[in-house]
């Protein structure tokens, strides 16, 4: 695929450097050197377009609750207040969903994000349904409930205050420190075994996770969420995702300094490249770790069956052959030293009472 690069130093605090064309996009558009030069002396002087600013633009979802049937998934239900995500980690799976918008997956998917602004009218709506059956419900597993435009547009509050109000069990996946805002919405329900938050943590080097993960919350400031969360009642875990061979080896660290911090839980992911996202990492590999990429991808092969991905549901999320099954037993063997995972319950879906929600109508 061709791609239209702009120079890293343009678009400093973004994950990726270019505009990477979608799959479905007819034409394709490149920077040209017409043969006076001026090309380059515009990247030497650094006078291509500034950094793209973030744009938010609002639709109307017309459902709020997704459903899964992926045997690989540990939930059925899902909700995500927004499409894209501002802080642009470079390996985010998510990213080629934009292209279904006509947008790229590179920096339109964190430039260009949709906000589902009536998302907690439509869930009210759909809890009051009869045929409803409650279910854990997993909030921000494809973009981050907790990206930077939550602040003021409080979906994500919305959302919580409603299933606090309906006694409906959830979980969180999260890099963005906000989520402490909503820790009296969290602690009493993690108390009835009605919540639980997970924070990503992939590695503890901050000089890399700048170039990673450029927007969300710094290492340090994670564990001090994780440590704000448990203090506070909130049954808390750490995500160790995802684990990108010779780039981040720091799992037993992340997982000590997690477990420290007062995390109980724990689980990991290896590294996904679907669709466009495989051309983006190797140009992200090329830019940051020209040195190593060639063995970088060569190991991610071999967890790939010799392919950058394979969305088989037996092995997409941990990989396949001796690599994966190192990580798998690092990760297995950690836990175990350290005590995540024991006597683990479940979250408790009896307590559902969706006659609370009748009389909400006033907040929305």
């Amino acid at each position: 695929m061709t791609t239209v690069h702009i120079p890293v130093q343009a678009i400093k605090g973004r994950g990726v450097a270019h505009r990477q064309p979608h799959r479905f996009e007819r034409d394709q558009r490149a920077a040209f050197d017409d043969g006076w030069g001026t090309l380059a002396e515009a990247t030497a002087a650094g006078e291509e377009a500034a950094a793209p600013a973030t744009q938010v633009t609002f639709e109307d979802a017309r459902s709020a609750i997704t459903h899964n049937d992926s045997p690989d998934i540990g939930f059925t239900l899902g909700l995500n207040p927004y499409r894209g995500c501002e802080h642009g980690c470079l390996y985010c799976y998510a990213r080629p969903t934009h292209s279904y918008l006509n947008l790229s997956p590179g920096l339109d998917f964190e430039t260009k994000i949709i906000a589902k602004r009536n998302i907690a009218a439509v869930l009210r709506s759909e809890l009051l349904r009869p045929a409803y059956a409650p279910d854990l419900l997993a909030i921000g597993t494809v973009t981050d409930a907790y990206q930077p435009v939550e602040r003021e547009l409080r979906l994500t509050r919305a959302v919580l205050e409603l299933l606090h109000t309906a006694h409906h069990p959830l979980a969180m996946v999260t890099k963005g420190s906000g989520v402490e805002r909503d820790i009296d919405l969290l602690a009493p329900m993690g108390a009835q075994r009605l919540a639980a938050v997970y924070v990503t943590i992939t590695t503890l080097d901050a000089q890399l996770a700048r170039i990673l993960e450029p927007r969300a919350a710094a290492p340090h400031r994670r564990l001090r969420t994780i440590r704000t969360l448990a203090e506070a009642g909130v049954p808390t875990g750490v995500s160790v995702s995802p684990q990108i061979p010779f780039i981040n080896d720091d799992m037993e660290r992340v997982l000590e300094a997690a477990y420290e911090a007062g995390a109980r839980r724990a689980f990991y992911q290896v590294l996904r490249l679907p669709w466009e996202l495989s051309d983006m990492f190797r140009l992200w590999l090329e830019q940051h770790y020209p040195d190593r990429a060639a063995r970088v991808m060569a190991r991610i092969q071999d967890m790939r069956g010799g392919k950058d991905y394979d969305a088989d549901f037996a092995t997409r999320m941990k990989g396949q052959g001796i690599w994966a099954d190192l990580l798998r037993q690092r990760f297995v063997k950690t836990c175990d030293r350290l005590g995540f995972n024991r006597g683990r319950e479940p979250l408790d879906a009896s307590l559902f009472r969706p006659s609370a929600l009748r009389g909400q109508g006033d907040l929305f």
